[in-house]
């Protein structure tokens, strides 16, 4: 098949041809949009879920959805090195003059303008804003040096802009489980409040599966203030349909016994299905594509996400992490007890548990729940066992 032509998208956080699977979600921040706009109240969403589930794919749908709504929509990904009072202060500003342009703001625009200047210059390192909004700071409002205070006088302030013009704010935030807890914290309670005043203004994030926990941790309400719907591998009609309705536009069949093959290595993970898709397009020569086909590309989309897609996460491990995620590897891909990956390394748990904690802390495993860890990567123990033998 022509590649120029290859519908199937692969890369990180692209918008797969079909979008499929996803309907309950996208609901569900629909709903959100439109009851909030109404001045009513509803749990926003924090969606988890593990690598190559869709979780950036679906917030930019999300942003889609806004958009069409009339909404204002800003968004950002959270990073280890992100300052977040920084990140916080650049977004806000950005929706302030997306909700309406400064020469036609309101009173509350304006007034948001002025809590903003004041957090900006509250939380700059330097005693100086790039890209101020030039107005003088409102004494008293957003510069207590508290972060949770101030981020929710700017929050609010926001929310009443964005109320007065009849518009709406949604922040979009990506890998959230970055945040540290201070931050997490300040950003829960600024929501908490704009809840209570009812205001239309949301946050929506994407995190891996520990963030309803950090949620929890950083406020004891957050399971009241959100919902945490989780992205898991797509029912078998969904992959189906995410593998063949692409090839299907451009008038080309994939056999079922094909479709199969791909399934059953794939496992319904949308960005395996994507991989496998392109993959398979590339080497057939005609429609249908065979089952022949698709098993003479597997050890192609095999080897590839080997490099691309697992490969580069072991680059951040040192020996003794390794060491580790070998010894959980060989116990199996579900969620294994802290205590069995010790003793199958040979180790009291207090040995280990530090590096445990720093694979946790760079995205690598989890903890489902007390005492027993998993990887934030589907078919990561598979990966390992046949690239790291002990």
């Amino acid at each position: 098949m022509d590649p120029r032509l290859n519908p199937y998208t692969p890369n990180a956080g692209a918008k797969p041809p079909a979008l499929v699977g996803r309907d309950d979600e996208l609901e569900a921040f629909e709903i959100l949009l439109a009851r909030l706009q109404r001045g009513r109240a509803e749990q926003s969403l924090l969606v988890t879920g593990l690598r190559g589930v869709g979780k950036t794919v679906l917030l930019g749908a999300f942003q889609e959805r806004a958009i069409a709504a009339g909404w204002v929509s800003v968004e950002t990904e959270i990073t280890r090195t992100t300052r977040f009072t920084d990140r916080m202060a650049h977004l806000t500003k950005r929706a302030l003059l997306e909700i309406a342009p400064r020469e036609r703001w309101k009173e509350r625009a304006r007034r948001a303008g002025r809590i903003l200047q004041s957090f900006s210059l509250t939380v700059s390192t330097e005693g100086s804003v790039t890209g101020s909004l030039d107005l003088e700071p409102l004494a008293g409002r957003a510069d207590s040096g508290d972060l949770g205070e101030d981020l929710t006088d700017v929050l609010v302030a926001l929310g009443e802009a964005a109320e007065e013009h009849e518009r709406g704010v949604v922040v979009l935030m990506d890998e959230i489980q970055f945040l540290d807890e201070e931050s997490f914290e300040a950003l829960i309670a600024a929501l908490h409040k704009t809840v209570q005043r009812q205001l239309p203004i949301t946050l929506v994030g994407a995190g891996l599966p520990q963030l309803a926990r950090l949620a929890g941790e950083a406020k004891s309400y957050a399971e009241r203030l959100f919902r945490f719907p989780r992205l898991g591998p797509l029912d078998d009609r969904a992959a189906e349909d995410a593998l063949v309705d692409p090839a299907r536009e451009l008038e080309v069949e994939i056999d079922p016994r094909a479709v199969r093959t791909v399934l059953e290595y794939t496992q319904g993970y949308p960005y395996f299905i994507q991989e496998y898709g392109r993959v398979l397009w590339d080497r057939a020569e005609r429609s249908p594509i065979g089952p022949i086909e698709a098993v003479e590309a597997q050890a192609i989309v095999e080897a590839k996400l080997d490099d691309d897609f697992f490969g580069t996460r072991l680059e951040r491990a040192t020996g003794a992490e390794l060491t580790y995620l070998r010894a959980l590897a060989e116990l199996g891909g579900e969620p294994q007890r802290a205590s069995a990956v010790a003793e199958r390394l040979g180790r009291p748990v207090s040995r280990v548990a530090e590096t445990r904690a720093r694979l946790i802390d760079k995205g690598l495993l989890f903890a489902p729940k007390r005492g027993l860890t998993a990887f934030t990567v589907p078919q990561f123990d598979r990966f390992l066992r046949r690239t790291s033998p002990r």
